[in-house]
């Protein structure tokens, strides 16, 4: 990867606004070396181990444990990275030589720690550009929006809207720095996505060309958003969670005001040890109550926030595993199937009891996306994870009623290519499965997938390569993120390359697996997520 790869964007934090704590006994650095290392830490280093460095997906990196190490240690595996989802972040020509040693001495210095974010900061960021009243009363505009998809274009800061049929890019539209999620609203009007950054954008899709109708910026860094479902209360509010401060939102969904913010920190569910940096990570809407299921990463608990009377919120609390990141639905809507990264489990919230339905001992650091349901040839409906920390893709069981022996069990092991997974999926209407290997640290595993077929799991898996489909020439092309259009008859990867170079979308053909579309446009830059509306509106994977 050559050194401008992956050229620096607006980064989520601002380093300016957390102050310098050099510590004594760390190693020295100059006040410019600390300036531009809290600028790397916050935009690199920060989502995985927490600005205050206490770790979740990633290690802790508390000053006892760096100091302890010391600066060759901490070079080692800043510069090679690890087989468990470490990038190597010198080997790939990210960081030079003299950064990668920088960063091995800031890291034993003490953590500069952001300012707070509020109401007023939050207000003062919030934009109505296009009042309700003002917009269409029916769709102005000929988009298939059910087979239409919502595409990160990482470090430009936009979204691209790609037609599923043509798969040209309807248009580009401006967002926050490194779009984590899209969620279409319960109606399937309303687009929401929110950057790292913490801003969120409400795009109406009816509008003759879909646009940017209101906008807030809700902290400084932040991964989720989404939107009431629950029968009567569709598009009513929408929420969204935040990295820093470790807090949520809850807004009006048409407008995005901030209506309620609830803070997180707390004891931690094992030691019931406070901690100052619970962050928000998943969040879905329950079909079963008008809650929120919130996901808070390092105490491990799962929330349900009540937003029928936003002014006597009742949020219960449920002790699962801590390190909670992403997760989806099984099959049938009602459990909420959540990985809890570093404690190598999937807790399993039952969304009609409202309580902790089971906790599943996987393989090491899970992370499966939303994940992936299908029909098990043997053991009926289950659910998979693949995982950054190993080979092992996981099958559940999901169904208590018609399987009670199988439910919430691993009920087989699927070996892959190896670590570095980010997602996995699958369709109601594919025999497939697909699963990513994008921060492999082999280039050959981290620019393929591997293929099952569900109905004859034991043969193995078939390897694609999709970015040798694509027909880019230099850079890192990680492949990452496979999403079905809403027939179940196309998977569409994202070929991840540089700011500077270029990227691509490759499209399979899921019945015989073979090429079917290379997507290539000057405005394709750093694609990575990619949301089928339709599949998003109705949680299908």
């Amino acid at each position: 990867m050559p050194r401008c790869a992956t050229k620096g964007a607006p980064i989520p934090i601002d380093p300016g606004v957390a102050q310098e704590s050099l510590s004594p006994k760390a190693p020295p650095l100059t006040t410019e070396e600390f300036a531009r290392a809290k600028q790397i830490y916050f935009e690199r280093c920060a989502g995985c181990h927490g600005v205050l460095r206490k770790g979740a997906t990633g290690k802790p990196l508390t000053t006892d444990i760096t100091q302890a190490r010391g600066t060759e240690y901490l070079k080692v595996f800043i510069n090679y990275g690890t087989p468990a989802g470490m990038p190597n972040w010198g080997t790939s020509g990210v960081l030079s030589e003299a950064e990668v040693d920088m960063m091995a001495r800031f890291l034993q210095h003490e953590p500069p720690q952001p300012p707070e974010y509020g109401l007023p900061e939050m207000k003062a960021s919030w934009k109505l550009l296009v009042h309700p009243d003002n917009r269409p009363t029916k769709k102005e505009n000929d988009l298939d929006l059910d087979n239409l998809f919502s595409v990160t274009l990482r470090d430009d800061g936009k979204i691209a809207l790609i037609d599923g049929d043509s798969k040209k890019i309807v248009s580009t539209i401006e967002t926050g720095y490194a779009v984590h999620i899209s969620r279409t609203s319960a109606s399937g009007r309303y687009l929401y996505v929110i950057g790292r950054d913490a801003r969120v954008n409400l795009i109406d899709l009816w509008m003759k060309e879909p646009a940017n109708v209101a906008e807030i910026k809700v902290g400084m860094e932040a991964r989720s958003v989404e939107t009431s479902k629950y029968k009567g209360w569709e598009d009513k509010y929408a929420i969204a969670g935040t990295y820093w401060p470790p807090q949520f939102v809850i807004m009006d969904g048409d407008t995005l005001e901030p209506k309620r913010i609830v803070g997180t920190r707390g004891m931690t569910v094992d030691t019931q040890e406070y901690h100052p940096e619970p962050r928000v990570a998943a969040i879905v809407a329950s079909h079963a109550s008008p809650e929120f299921i919130i996901n808070v990463k390092e105490t491990g608990k799962v929330l349900l926030a009540n937003y029928q009377d936003l002014n006597n919120l009742q949020v219960t609390e449920i002790n699962a595993a801590r390190f909670l990141h992403d997760g989806g639905w099984d099959a049938s809507g009602r459990y909420f199937m959540s990985a809890a990264n570093e404690s190598n489990k999937i807790a399993v919230i039952d969304s009609k009891e409202r309580k902790l339905a089971g906790l599943v001992d996987v393989g090491r650091t899970p992370h499966p996306g939303r994940g992936a349901n299908f029909e098990h040839p043997k053991y009926g409906p289950v659910w998979a994870t693949g995982h950054l920390g190993d080979h092992s893709i996981s099958l559940i069981g999901t169904d208590p009623e018609k399987h009670p022996e199988q439910a919430w069990k691993v009920v087989e092991t699927l070996q892959g290519q190896g670590g570095g997974s980010l997602f996995l999926k699958t369709h109601p209407k594919s025999h497939h499965l697909y699963v990513d290997t994008t921060l492999n640290p082999d280039a050959k595993v981290s620019q393929s997938v591997a293929v099952f077929d569900t109905r004859d799991l034991g043969k193995g898996y078939k390897v694609l390569d999709i970015a040798g489909m694509a027909g880019l020439k230099d850079g890192p092309k990680r492949v990452v993120q496979p999403e079905f259009n809403k027939a179940g008859d196309e998977v569409w990867f994202s070929v991840w390359n540089g700011q500077d170079q270029p990227s691509a979308i490759v499209v399979i053909d899921d019945k015989t697996l073979q090429l079917k579309s290379v997507i290539t446009d000057p405005r394709l830059i750093t694609p990575t997520g990619k949301f089928n509306l339709y599949n998003t509106q109705h949680d299908v994977y």
